[in-house]
């Protein structure tokens, strides 16, 4: 299933493996800088075959309704992949829920995309998937992402002590979730 949706400044789309080249680029730009918020991934992440495995995996599990995951480009830019922002975990039933990731290209961060991307996938979660819970779990030492989901509106729930193993190490992470208002 393919999906594109637009903001004010970004294209925000779901891709196949021909864009493995640009995602592969995307990740090589950025491997130092995603280290520290990331799973420590193999040398073999960060060749052509793999990216374009990833991205044909994730078509699937688009099309399946497990997850959906959108890479981000400027308008002024549609062949560098600028972030991603991912709807994972999608639980239906009496839950609705999923998980929310996401990161951006180092050199783009605290110019206002993640919070304009963010704006949308949110609406699209709520109104086009229909589900009644979006769930963040951020580590504390993330001071600007923290104070993103904030600004979204997710509230703190908790803390998760050594929730997912970050770079070869496991961190706590503080759990956020933002309820879709309109299904209550």
């Amino acid at each position: 299933m393919k999906v594109e949706l637009e903001t004010k400044r970004l294209i925000l789309k779901t891709l196949d493996s021909s864009y493995g080249l640009s995602a592969l680029n995307y990740q090589l730009k950025n491997r130092t800088f995603f280290e520290s918020k990331a799973p420590k991934f193999s040398d073999d992440f960060f060749t052509l075959d793999y990216q374009s495995n990833i991205l044909r995996n994730l078509e699937r599990d688009s099309d399946e309704g497990r997850s959906v995951k959108f890479f981000i480009f400027k308008k002024n830019d549609l062949q560098t992949i600028t972030g991603d922002v991912s709807i994972s975990n999608i639980v239906r039933g009496i839950f609705l829920s999923c998980h929310l990731g996401y990161m951006l290209d180092e050199n783009e961060n605290g110019k206002g995309y993640m919070n304009e991307a963010l704006t949308e996938i949110i609406k699209y979660a709520f109104n086009e998937i229909e589900l009644h819970r979006i769930e963040a779990n951020i580590m504390p030492s993330n001071t600007r992402s923290i104070n993103l989901i904030k600004q979204l509106g997710f509230t703190e729930e908790g803390l998760a002590k050594k929730y997912l193993k970050i770079n070869g190490t496991w961190e706590d992470h503080i759990h956020y979730v933002l309820l879709n208002e309109k299904m209550e």
